[in-house]
């Protein structure tokens, strides 16, 4: 264990190493630069300064816009070489800051034309949460009056359910409600067509329970216990009546302790208390919100209400496609009520089991957590509070590091562009693979809060990059030296106190964390200071054997990256030598 946390180490820090080469390269996608210079500098002046930098590659800086003449802000065109130029020229005292001209996108947005209708989405935050989880390999069973393949349903994937109303394996609708509620749930989404759902990648499972004249308790136990026996992760019931039920208990038990989310609608009386099954412990109670955040109408609530969702009313429906009219023809409705209030909390609960969490109390407790509170609520209209889809998932989240993180991570760094690998060659590529292997590594820690401590952190930044970001600042009228030396790893010291390379054989080598371990390995705090140390010198100076292996007194050919090489192997040993026997210390 002691290995691995050691080797995780040191990839992080050979990632402090790659990135002090590339930190000026790095972030947002920008194709020009922003120039603010001082506001007492002539006009002239910095056309004539900039023209003597630019006009070698033709470039030509050109004023932000008729709003910027007194700011004095230069749009340029280019890229991180004109970057560079900029920062490093005689011009660089009379710049306020550069920085890249970076290229904003919007958060994704369904391509479903009728999407912009449908407030209620808009209200739960669910593009937070779509970039996270959209409820793949979750099922949710819909306990309603069946569910029917609209159009807009024709994309989202079904399981096989039962129709316990007339004893038989299809369960259409007859009624339109549990399409309806089923669309909120999973909705066919980016299909060009209608509208959106929440979790649009979970699977529907349909339990018909109800027909025009409702249902009974038998069947709808029995459609719970169905649920939990046949793969369902969730269940709504967009239903309900006045009587409890020691069946329907026993039927919510049964689903709860299998892992079932059990969730449903408060009741739509404008009553002080939710009415059943919502009421029942092991239930998620859905009392509804109006289009502007306020209790609906007829919502039931007071005892019983865990949390409070779009229902929609006379200010504003949901919108869903189901089926109507006698001959039951596919059209989008508007419909308001706790029925449809439920299937928001339904659909969330897809997208957080969706994220591995498996356990329904947590479910819950995410969901509550996360809401937004009311600060007052004398009655409990809103239960914890009002759904929030994306702080949800971003809970559930909290401590965990996916897959789909790390290919968004890649996507968002640059790593997936070509030009990131090409560049340098194949003597940048396994350095590059570090940067990208030990980013991942230090945003599992910090995700699941396994930071080292903060000396071993500390000997880590100073032996591997220094706080390289203070070289790329400027302060007028300071000295720049102090900027230099924090900016500096501990192998650059000799150079940046000499102002030559001559004391590189020493500071370049296991010498300086070989003393550092000396002093401090009978020190229980400091000597992680010092491995700290090690396994960043090892990091900077296996990176410099492959980018830029110059020696003073060896050249910078296969000698001096021999001795690089050499002395990086020194200083991991020699960490690890000074870590045995002992544990790591976290804050």
């Amino acid at each position: 264990m002691k290995k691995l946390f050691l080797f995780c180490a040191f990839l992080v820090g050979l990632w402090l190493a790659v990135f002090t080469f590339k930190v000026f390269n790095m972030g947002g996608e920008y194709q020009s630069i922003i120039v603010n210079f001082k506001d007492d500098i002539a006009i002239t002046q910095l056309e004539e300064g900039l023209n003597k930098i630019t006009l070698k590659v033709n470039q030509t800086p050109t004023l932000n816009s008729e709003f910027s003449t007194d700011k004095q802000i230069y749009i340029l065109e280019g890229d991180k070489e004109t970057l560079r130029k900029l920062r490093r020229s005689k011009l660089r005292e009379k710049i306020e800051y550069i920085e890249p001209n970076y290229i904003y996108h919007t958060l994704e947005i369904p391509n479903d034309p009728d999407y912009g209708k449908q407030w209620n989405l808009r209200a739960i935050n669910v593009e937070r949460a779509w970039a996270d989880s959209k409820g793949e390999g979750i099922t949710v069973a819909v306990i309603d009056t069946g569910v029917s393949r609209v159009p807009d349903l024709e994309q989202t994937e079904f399981v096989e359910g039962y129709d316990f109303v007339n004893d038989r394996t299809e369960a259409l609708d007859d009624v339109g409600h549990g399409t309806h509620v089923a669309g909120t749930i999973a909705q066919s989404t980016n299909n060009n067509y209608g509208v959106a759902g929440i979790a649009y990648q979970a699977k529907i499972m349909p339990l018909k329970v109800l027909g025009y004249n409702g249902g009974t308790v038998a069947d709808i136990a029995e459609a719970i216990r169905f649920a939990a026996d046949n793969g369902a992760d969730v269940i709504n019931m967009s239903l309900g009546g006045g009587g409890d039920s020691h069946l329907m208990r026993d039927a919510i038990d049964y689903a709860h302790k299998k892992g079932v989310v059990i969730i449903a609608a408060a009741g739509n009386e404008n009553e002080n208390s939710a009415s059943y099954p919502a009421r029942y412990a092991k239930v998620i109670s859905v009392s509804a919100l109006d289009a502007i955040g306020e209790k609906a109408p007829y919502s039931n609530f007071g005892a019983g209400i865990d949390i409070s969702a779009p229902g929609g009313s006379d200010k504003g429906l949901i919108i869903q496609e189901t089926i109507t009219g006698s001959n039951q023809q596919p059209s989008f409705e508007g419909y308001q009520g706790t029925s449809m209030a439920s299937p928001h909390v339904a659909g969330v609960a897809a997208l957080i089991k969706a994220t591995g969490i498996k356990d329904p109390d947590e479910v819950r407790e995410i969901l509550v957590q996360s809401s937004r509170e009311i600060a007052e609520d004398p009655f409990n209209h809103y239960g914890a509070g009002q759904l929030d889809a994306g702080a949800a998932v971003q809970l559930a989240l909290k401590g965990k590091i996916t897959v789909k993180d790390f290919l968004r991570w890649l996507r968002d760094s640059g790593y997936l562009n070509p030009g990131f690998w090409i560049d340098g060659g194949t003597i940048m590529l396994l350095p590059k693979l570090g940067m990208v292997i030990g980013s991942y590594l230090l945003a599992w820690f910090i995700r699941n809060y396994l930071v080292f401590n903060f000396n071993l952190a500390s000997g880590l930044v100073f032996g591997s990059s220094g706080l390289f970001v203070l070289q790329g600042l400027y302060i007028f009228d300071l000295p720049q030296w102090p900027m230099r030396l924090f900016g500096s790893s501990l192998p650059e010291l000799g150079n940046v106190v000499m102002g030559t390379n001559s004391l590189n054989p020493i500071f370049a080598s296991v010498l300086i964390p070989f003393i550092l371990i000396v002093l401090f390995l009978g020190h229980q705090s400091l000597k992680w200071l010092a491995i700290g140390s090690c396994l960043g010198v090892a990091s900077c100076l296996g990176i410099s054997a492959f980018y830029d292996p110059h020696v003073w007194g060896l050249g910078s050919g296969i000698v001096a990256q021999g001795f690089l090489l050499v002395n990086a192997l020194l200083c991991f040993g020699l960490a690890y030598l000074a870590s045995k026997n002992d544990q790591v210390l976290t804050n």
